[in-house]
């Protein structure tokens, strides 16, 4: 099975090969081709490509937020002035603790998670948010728990085991 997106595509190889490097990041090129049992060129040309179509956008180190002082994370959906979606979300991008920005449909214009160190902290954040010129109005909820954290693995898995 290959999965196709414009120009991008993945198949069980490619899949593979993510799944590998998503369980060790800093593994070299030359040890992932012996696990997967094909040619260093093969690889590096693989990796090369994804990273080209920005399949694989890069090896960052998958941190705890509450283990470094961050361990309340909120969620906010916001309203903003129309035609300020770009403004909006590079004011945001200024304020460290907002860690994502997505553009929504529904009951919002964008869907913000953000971190604090505490119920106080929470609130100064919240209080940047708001002073972004071109929000109108936000609705803030305090994630409590986090079941089904962040994760592509069993998309991979799906796409691996379909030869």
């Amino acid at each position: 099975m290959t999965t196709t997106s414009g120009d991008e595509s993945l198949d069980e190889l490619d899949a593979r090969l993510l799944l590998l490097l998503s369980d060790e990041p800093r593994l070299p090129v030359l040890e992932c081709s012996r696990r997967l049992g094909v040619a260093r060129g093969t690889v590096q040309a693989r990796m090369d490509r994804m990273i080209r179509h920005g399949i694989l956008r890069g090896f960052p180190p998958e941190l705890d937020l509450a283990a470094v002082g961050y361990g309340l994370t909120a969620f906010a959906v916001l309203e903003i002035a129309q035609g300020q979606r770009g403004s909006v979300a590079e004011q945001l991008s200024a304020i460290d603790e907002v860690c994502e920005v997505h553009a929504t449909t529904g009951q919002g214009d964008l869907f913000v998670r953000m971190v604090a160190r505490s119920n106080d902290d929470l609130q100064r954040v919240i209080d940047r948010v708001v002073a972004v010129t071109g929000v109108l109005r936000t609705s803030t909820s305090i994630a409590l728990s986090t079941p089904v954290p962040p994760r592509v693995r069993p998309l991979l898995e799906r796409l691996a085991d379909s030869e």
